[in-house]
């Protein structure tokens, strides 16, 4: 064993602490505390894996000046595979690992790999697998069999193909961040309306909004309870309905009593504007029940909004007015759902420049499909409720991707496929009837008849029925009108491309019904026209 790896083994040994193992020198330490310019990113964390000394110090050297987006690298060693594990729990926000193949054993590195991809179940990590040792691990095998993002002989590294390998591995990880917080926000909205849903008490239910407004922004303060409130407006009279932190007092007093004069007057302008207003100091939402009853939820704010935590205000707030109006007027649960499931579907179209007509069109497609083939006019209904939702995963997808203009890269292409099972996890936890028709659809509307779709690659009757009429309706939807990437087809092309697709993309009997009933698709295309 080289007599330097070896002396450095020694030293790890060392200063083993809690059976975890990092080198760091006097100027590491320094980064570990880098903070951005707005106090709260740190620096990104790149790990190096590899067992000889040089080759750390070689690495250290070339992305020693780096900073992308403002934020420095902070730089982690680990000499063997083993130590891995124990650094990865201490820094979980890892972005890239430089990763060797050959350590302990001749395949240490591939192992790891294995590890971090399916025991921590590591999807986020950029693996980039560097090797002295190409016979040992073929680059076409090893790429086919592990989840590895790129491949690397050692003596092609230079120190600007590092410097690009690095760059691009961090906007990689950013993005499936992005996606992944997105995701994580998406079930909080719609956990938390299942929860508002079954609040009957006006009180109980003003409450559950502000503390779950609170938690769904991660709203924190370092001393007492998040200053919020409620107020309700009808016929110029306001009555508080909730309210939290030094705002908490005898709601039967008048408003005016202990709410500042500055929430007043926005509160005030609120109800006269009638419109959402996103402060750094504050966040004021407004809302209109039908029995022309106003709401402004005021809520203190100490952190900035990203666009996203504004959408997701949006759709959440948008369900916030529903539940009020089924709690005033005890409306049924389907017309909420209704509505609630037309409003996110149309939030993602709209987020991809799509005209909200593409969801009221493809759900008319879904119901008329499911009428044609035969099924219960009550369950063709639920399918036309839940098809507005087939897409509501590309609210999870970066914008650059999602209306890029040109020919997506396999990578991004990649990315989008995700929306599919991005949008069936929002969707599973619900137990209604339509809800759940609508995690089907979203699942399921990019699989195709002969099994070459995704995400799982079904085939045939494996589809359920839900997915085989909405993959239809979806696509000759999508063909026949303008996206930011084409121009519309005309019909007689949209058509020959269903005939050509029989068996092969769609089932071929629902292509023969739809065919059949082109009058009736026709009418619907004509009343939900997006030129109108």
């Amino acid at each position: 064993m080289d007599s330097n790896l070896e002396s450095s083994r020694q030293n790890l040994d060392e200063g083993r602490h809690d059976d975890e193992f990092l080198v760091f020198s006097e100027e590491e330490e320094k980064e570990d505390s880098y903070k951005d310019s707005h106090g709260s990113l740190g620096a990104w964390k790149i790990l190096i894996v590899d067992d000889e000394p040089d080759v750390h110090h070689a690495t250290r050297l070339a992305l020693s000046d780096i900073v992308f987006q403002d934020r420095k690298l902070e730089l982690l060693s680990a000499y063997w595979a083993e130590e891995v594990p124990g650094i990865l729990k201490q820094h979980p926000d890892t972005a890239v690992i430089l990763l060797d193949v050959v350590m302990e054993d001749n395949d240490a590195g591939l192992k790891l790999v294995d590890y971090i991809r399916n025991k921590l179940k590591n999807e986020v990590v950029r693996i980039i697998l560097r090797t002295g040792q190409p016979g040992v691990a073929p680059e076409k095998k090893v790429i086919l069999e592990y989840d590895i993002n790129d491949y690397k002989e050692k003596t092609e590294l230079t120190v600007q193909k590092l410097f690009t390998a690095i760059i691009s591995a961090l906007r990689t990880f950013q993005d499936m961040n992005t996606i992944e917080n997105n995701r994580m926000g998406l079930e909080k909205i719609v956990e938390s309306s299942s929860h508002i849903y079954q609040q009957r008490s006006m009180q109980k239910f003003s409450h559950t909004i502000l503390e779950q407004l609170s938690n769904l922004l991660n709203l924190q303060k370092s001393t007492g309870d998040l200053s919020s409130c409620i107020v309700s407006r009808k016929n110029s009279h306001y009555h508080l309905l909730a309210a939290t932190g030094s705002f908490q007092d005898d709601p039967e007093k008048p408003v005016e009593q202990f709410l500042p004069r500055e929430v007043i007057n926005d509160i005030d302008r609120a109800f006269k504007d009638k419109t959402n207003k996103y402060r750094e100091d504050c966040i004021i939402i407004y809302s209109k029940t039908k029995d022309e009853t106003e709401n402004v939820i005021w809520m203190e704010n100490i952190k900035k909004l990203r666009e996203f935590d504004k959408y997701l205000l949006d759709v959440y707030c948008t369900n916030v007015s529903i539940a009020l109006e089924n709690i005033k007027l005890n409306e049924e649960v389907d017309i909420t759902q209704r509505e609630i499931i037309y409003t996110l579907g149309e939030i993602a179209e709209n987020r991809s420049l799509e005209t909200g007509y593409h969801v009221k069109r493809v759900a008319e497609y879904c119901k008329l499909l499911a009428l044609e083939y035969g099924l219960p006019e009550e369950e063709a209904e639920i399918i036309g409720l839940a098809a507005p939702m087939h897409d509501i995963g590309k609210i999870g997808i970066p914008d650059k991707i999602l209306n890029k203009p040109g020919k997506l890269t396999p990578e991004e292409f990649e990315i989008v496929k995700q929306h599919s099972l991005m949008g069936y996890e929002i969707l599973k936890h619900s137990h209604q009837k339509i809800t759940e028709a609508a995690s089907i659809i979203a699942y399921e509307h990019h699989e195709k008849y002969d099994g070459t779709g995704y995400p799982r690659g079904l085939k045939g009757e494996e589809l359920h029925i839900y997915g085989r009429i909405a993959a239809i309706a979806d696509v000759f939807d999508a063909l026949g009108n303008d996206r930011v990437y084409k121009q519309a087809w005309p019909l007689e092309e949209v058509l020959e491309y269903l005939k050509e697709e029989k068996g092969k993309h769609f089932d071929p009997y629902l292509v023969d019904l739809f065919l059949k009933n082109l009058d009736k698709v026709m009418e619907i295309k004509d009343k939900y026209s997006s030129k109108k």
